[in-house]
């Protein structure tokens, strides 16, 4: 195969790839209504569009940083920030997806565990907190 036509096929594909997890991941959003919810609980039906505008953006921008190996480097202090939107914004994600699946209160009923749904909360909460510090401060040294 010539190096044009493995550099057509490579091009082909990443792009099908890309526009593949690019839709399931759109379908999800849509699925789980995060964007109108969150209109909904910050009482912000007019920035809506922002929302939308804000999603794609980041999308885009962290797939090129990641493609071309972006380092910013700064303060402890931004790493934090960062992390702790990401933390929130993987935190929305997985919240909006047990509201819509009602996975909690199911998980309570057939555990017979209803009085104890808050400590089954708290200790996934604290469990997903305790597994990503390990993660950053044990296991990437």
């Amino acid at each position: 195969m010539t190096p044009t036509l493995s550099l057509i096929f490579s091009i082909f594909f990443g792009l099908a790839g890309g526009i593949a997890v690019g839709g399931g991941v759109i379908a999800l959003y849509i699925v789980l209504d995060m964007i109108p919810r969150l209109a909904q609980i910050t009482r912000s039906y007019d920035k809506v569009h922002w929302y939308e505008g804000a999603m794609v953006s980041g999308s885009f921008l962290g797939t090129i940083a990641d493609f071309w190996n972006w380092n910013i480097h700064g303060p402890w202090i931004g790493t934090g920030v960062v992390g702790l939107f990401n933390g929130i914004f993987v935190g929305m994600l997985a919240a909006a997806l047990t509201e819509v699946l009602n996975v909690l209160p199911i998980l309570a009923k057939r555990l017979h565990m209803q009085k104890y749904l808050l400590g089954l909360l708290m200790a996934m909460v604290f469990g997903k907190v305790a597994g990503s510090l390990f993660e950053w401060f044990v296991y990437r040294r």
